[in-house]
């Protein structure tokens, strides 16, 4: 079993990372963006019978800080894209 978890601030937290990124592309020319949130994807390789509760119980106590970021879970058998 595969699983993606994908990890944002939520809407309203300061994204200094974000800000910069903007920033940045705007002094290379790219004047199209608007708006950046940045997050990190973490791929968990886990044992066959891990359930997406239990990953969900990995994000609460451990992947995100939930007072100020959500989640993302996606699971899939190995091989597969998730």
């Amino acid at each position: 079993m595969k699983a993606v978890v994908t990890v944002m601030l939520k809407q309203g937290v300061l994204d200094p990372q974000g800000a910069a990124v903007q920033s940045a592309l705007g002094s290379m020319g790219f004047d199209g963006v608007s708006g950046v949130r940045q997050g990190k994807v973490i791929e968990l390789e886990l044992a066959d019978g891990t359930s997406e509760a239990q990953v969900n119980e990995m994000c609460e106590k451990l992947l995100a800080n939930t007072v100020i970021e959500s989640y993302r879970v996606e699971m899939s058998a190995v091989g597969e894209s998730a």
